[in-house]
């Protein structure tokens, strides 16, 4: 036993050098791409933190799968790589936790035809511009409008934090006017148009990605914002249209944990997945605008509790973490901060346990490439592509290929206070965070 422990321990310190000891690959970076390269298609719908780089996934998918195959991603947060699978000629699947993740992927993943479009959202925007227009000229209660439009106000306090009364009324009239939209499709598009103009119709700092009050901004009209919002999203859907609307393909949006797919055994060839980061319950903080407006939660607390890794879900494990070196880095972070350091442990075996759903999933040599980076966390480095690859390989994986990327740039915050470690500007900050990242593909075997 102590023979096959020291193996084990050699093995695990072999993994962590190979892992860390990659050059970096600069084919990778995509540096030379602007925004107008990267949001092609529906691909800026909606703002997201940390999404792919659309050209990223295709290249992942060209490279590891064939016309006609499933790829998957159990988080696909905004769909990237659900519209590249789509684009590239392949079945896709996609899943998330966070409602708001499955509005964004559903709209971007539905290509509508255009004038038809055009038609509905004209008619929409006459509807709405009357109705705000009245009301600011006292011609409507609060409840019912001349047009017998019952409008909906979420009751929840929070709503008053964050937004004045003037566009909280016009949010209000806005998305009853959606609601009254009978086409499925069209009302998926209207609501995530609503949802990205939440944060700019708010008092949300807008360069910032935590929940930040900003005094002194100017905060945007909301009709204003959903006219531009719609108008941006009626091209994007056109050109959409042009690639897929004459087309057949196939495309699920699913709402169920990465851990629960819904889809056969040994059925996929390739998952393509960039999963969240240790702390990813924050998504939960970011997207709580969207959540309470839309009647996703009514306690963030709630909200937060759902997602991967949350420090509300206890001290308890049902299992044991496969990697060792995951189980040193909770210990170390033990030490220091113990409500931390369960959140880390509940990380780490929740996507254990979404590896023996990929394992579950992918066909005999088919592939799982994720893209992960290492993080810090209380002083603590925190070795996910390491971990990952530990955990993978005792699941029924082998490593068929390992990337080091250089991220140019990325939706999130790259600077961290070396004593705190929390984000700040770059102008305040010692050190640089996430300046590159992995991609893993793994084989199953």
């Amino acid at each position: 036993m102590g023979t096959i422990m020291l193996r084990n321990s050699y093995r695990y310190s072999q993994i962590t050098r190979s892992v860390q000891s990659h050059e970096l690959n600069d084919s990778w970076s995509f540096k030379e791409l602007g925004r107008v390269q990267t949001s092609y298609l529906t691909h800026d719908y909606h703002r997201y933190p940390a999404k792919f780089i659309p050209q990223l996934t295709a290249r992942l998918i060209k490279e590891n799968s064939l016309l006609g195959d499933l790829v998957c991603d159990p988080f696909m947060g905004s769909g990237t790589a659900l519209v590249e699978a789509i684009v590239n000629e392949r079945r896709a699947y996609g899943t998330d936790i966070n409602p708001v993740a499955v509005l964004i992927s559903k709209a971007k993943t539905t290509p509508i035809e255009p004038a038809f479009l055009k038609a509905k959202i004209s008619t929409l925007l006459g509807e709405i511009k009357s109705d705000i227009g009245a009301k600011h000229h006292g011609q409507l209660s609060l409840l019912v409008s001349s047009s017998h439009l019952d409008i909906a106000m979420p009751d929840n306090a929070r709503l008053e934090y964050w937004f004045p009364q003037k566009q909280k009324t016009d949010l209000a009239i806005i998305l009853s006017r959606i609601n009254t939209i009978e086409d499925q499709k069209v009302r998926v598009f209207l609501l995530c148009a609503f949802s990205n103009i939440l944060k700019a119709c708010s008092r949300w700092m807008m360069k910032s990605v935590k929940p930040t009050i900003d005094k002194n901004k100017v905060i945007a009209d909301a009709y204003k914002s959903f006219l531009f919002q719609t108008r941006r999203m009626i091209i994007k859907n056109e050109e959409f249209w042009k690639v897929l609307g004459s087309k057949e393909f196939d495309c699920v949006v699913d709402n169920v944990d990465a851990h629960k797919m819904r889809i056969n055994d040994n059925s996929a060839t390739l998952i393509v997945t960039s999963p969240p980061y240790v702390t990813s319950y924050e998504y939960a903080d970011l997207h709580q605008l969207t959540a309470i407006w839309l009647g996703y939660t009514d306690k963030l607390s709630e909200f937060r509790s759902k997602f991967i890794g949350s420090i509300q879900k206890g001290n308890h494990l049902s299992g044991e973490l496969y990697s060792k070196l995951a189980r040193k880095t909770v210990t170390e972070l033990r030490q220091i901060d113990k409500r931390e350091a369960n959140g880390v442990a509940h990380y780490f075996f929740e996507m254990q346990l979404c590896f023996q759903e990929i394992h579950r999933v992918l066909k005999y040599g088919g592939r799982a490439s994720i893209v992960i980076g290492d993080t810090d966390l209380k002083k603590v480095r925190i070795h996910n592509a390491e971990v990952f690859v530990q955990t993978m390989e005792k699941i029924g994986f082998k490593v068929y290929q390992i990337i080091k990327r250089p991220i140019p740039s990325k939706i999130l915050p790259l600077t961290r206070d070396q004593k705190t470690g929390r984000f700040v500007s770059t102008s305040k900050a010692d050190r640089m965070a996430y300046t590159f990242e992995y991609i893993l593909t793994m084989v199953k075997i």
